[in-house]
C-alpha cells in the first residue's frame, strides 16, 4: 500500500515537472499571452509573432498535448484559445509575481 502511494505521489511529480516545462520555454509563453489575450489560429500568431507556420504549430502541438489549450474547427481553419480558467490564472498570476 505505501509503495502504491509513493509511485503515485512520484507519477503526480513528475507530471507537474512536465506541465511546469511548458512555460520554460519564451515561445510558447508568447503563444500563451496571445491566446490570454484572444482565440486566434495559426496565420494569426505566425503573423503577431513574426514567426513562421511550422514553427507554431509544433509549439501548438506541445502545448495542446499538456492541456493548456484546446482547439475548435471554423471551416478549414483551426482556432485555438487557453483551455480554462485554471490556465488564465496560472498565466495572470505569473505576470502579477514577476511585477513584484
Amino acid at each position: 500500500m505505501e509503495k502504491e502511494k509513493s509511485k503515485n505521489d512520484e507519477l503526480q511529480v513528475q507530471r507537474l515537472a512536465d506541465f511546469f516545462k511548458i512555460f520554460g520555454d519564451s515561445t510558447r509563453v508568447k503563444i500563451l499571452l496571445e491566446l490570454l489575450a484572444s482565440e486566434a489560429c495559426v496565420g494569426d500568431l505566425a503573423q503577431t509573432l513574426n514567426m513562421n507556420q511550422s514553427a507554431i504549430s509544433h509549439q501548438l502541438r506541445i502545448i495542446k498535448e499538456s492541456k493548456l489549450i484546446t482547439s475548435r474547427r471554423e471551416g478549414q481553419t483551426v482556432i485555438y484559445s487557453l483551455a480554462d480558467d485554471h490556465v488564465k490564472t496560472i498565466i495572470s498570476q505569473g505576470i502579477e509575481h514577476i511585477r513584484e
